[in-house]
């Protein structure tokens, strides 16, 4: 009788041990707001650059242009957004103020916008018509509000600072929600002025206190992205070319950063493991030369070819893309722009039409805890909830995936479980082909999103090695195309 007890409690006590759960893995900081993991789930935005200068064909413009000049004749906000929605973007960000300071919005707080312009013989207000569009057909809206105002008589003093914060209060409180808030680091120089017509500098670290103006905004739309160069929220790409850096860490160290600051180009485009607070990279890129229209320009707007190679070194490196799209003097998105647009989403989608990885079969050389809940199948369960997990001693590993069928594996694409934090420093891809493994890419940092072209291998079996990582690396997505 003794001895069946203990048999029994040693049953017990041996079951008990099987299904002894492991805990996650503790998240390595900093880690995404959930507003930055929204963001990185959009992929792709547009921009719209529209002002005055598309009517003087100027880049930009000096402050001292006439309201009468703008005059859209066929404008029309919805072709804009089902132009950009057909494309795949879920976003769109609207240049309600460059440089010159006109204004899309019928401000209050100034004279020099569209109320005092022939559109709609004063009574319009592009801004409400395109945040109204992307209500209408489900795209986020955003706007940029240059800093800088080459046309407001007090830039340069306290008063102006006020003055701007004034007009956010307007666009927040009027037009909204509002995803995210474009600011860039053009600030002071020549100038209008209101009629002074001379340069005028600031301190770009301190003129505009950012901090009080963004917990302004922050008060009217908590989840706000904020956009500059330090962020906070999303940062600056380093160039305009379309290029995150091939090693592209969400995090950096903001401290010492700002608008306009010169010499951290190389910084914003690669990130840094040790940064201090998650600030991911944007690629803001623009499908013509220039950022608004211009007829020269027509021939020389981007091939769709082009935009799949930016979209690979943008959304492939884990950033976000933000493609230019700048409608004519109609006020409508130009048929050369809309034909590319929609021969690169066709590209996109055929590159990624058939995920071979989606019923594969997965492996991997350690599991956390040998428990289910983080077993490499978890990679192919597409369920971006879950994810596969090592031990917490162990930051390299093996993951192998075995098709249905051989394939011609052109694309692997790789996601990081981001919400505990970025970790993968080095991997190498390989495929078995004549019975041997061979490397058919390699790479540094995955984060969000990574989209590896690799070496075309026709295979049945392809394998993912972790070679280095802050600490255990944790996948939640594999496809192979």
């Amino acid at each position: 009788m003794v001895k069946s007890q203990l048999t029994i409690a040693s049953m017990v006590v041996s079951l008990f041990a099987c299904t002894k759960e492991v805990s996650p893995p503790a998240p390595v900081n900093p880690i995404p707001t959930a507003a930055q993991l929204a963001w990185h789930e959009m992929e792709t935005n547009a921009f719209i650059h529209f002002t005055i200068n598309t009517f003087t064909d100027k880049e930009w413009g000096y402050g001292d242009e006439s309201p009468a000049l703008f005059n859209p004749s066929q404008l029309n906000a919805d072709q804009w957004v089902t132009t950009l929605k057909e494309a795949g973007f879920k976003g769109i960000i609207l240049t309600t103020k460059h440089h010159d300071g006109f204004c899309l919005w019928p401000s209050k707080f100034n004279e020099h916008n569209v109320k005092n312009s022939p559109y709609k013989n004063g009574e319009g207000d592009l801004v409400k018509e395109v945040s109204d569009a992307c209500k209408r057909h489900d795209l986020k809206f955003g706007i940029y509000m240059s800093p800088w105002d080459r046309n407001h008589p007090q830039y340069g003093t306290p008063a102006y600072v006020q003055y701007y914060r004034n007009q956010l209060h307007e666009l927040f409180t009027q037009y909204g929600p509002v995803f995210e808030m474009w600011f860039d680091g053009a600030n002071g120089g020549d100038g209008f002025y209101g009629g002074t017509k001379e340069t005028r500098r600031i301190q770009g670290a301190t003129y505009y206190d950012w901090p009080t103006t963004l917990r302004q905004v922050e008060k009217l739309e908590p989840n706000v992205i904020f956009f500059s160069d330090a962020g906070p929220g999303v940062r600056w790409v380093g160039n305009e070319r379309g290029v995150a850096g091939e090693t592209n860490w969400n995090t950096i160290t903001p401290d010492t950063l700002f608008a306009g600051k010169a010499g951290i180009e190389d910084l914003l485009q690669r990130g840094h493991p040790d940064g201090t607070t998650w600030i991911p990279a944007e690629v803001d890129v623009s499908i013509r030369p220039g950022w608004f229209y211009h007829a020269k320009e027509d021939s020389l707007v981007k091939s769709a070819e082009k935009l799949f190679d930016i979209y690979l070194t943008s959304v492939g490196r884990g950033s976000t893309l933000l493609l230019n799209v700048p409608p004519d003097k109609r006020g409508l998105i130009h048929e050369r722009d809309i034909a590319v647009l929609r021969a690169w989403r066709n590209m996109i989608d055929n590159a990624f039409k058939t995920n071979h990885a989606r019923h594969a079969k997965a492996s991997a050389t350690n599991v956390r805890g040998q428990m289910s809940d983080y077993n490499a199948d978890k990679i192919v369960d597409n369920n971006k909830e879950t994810y596969w997990a090592t031990d917490d001693n162990v930051t390299a590993a093996t993951v192998e995936l075995e098709l249905n069928e051989p394939v011609i594996v052109k694309f692997i694409v790789m996601q990081e479980f981001i919400s505990l934090g970025q970790r993968v420093k080095k991997f190498k891809i390989e495929a078995q082909q004549n019975g041997s493994w061979q490397t058919i890419g390699s790479g540094t940092t995955i984060g969000y999103k990574r989209i590896l072209e690799v070496d075309h291998a026709n295979t049945k079996h392809v394998r993912i090695t972790i070679e280095a990582s802050r600490a255990c690396p944790l996948l939640s997505n594999v496809e192979i195309y």
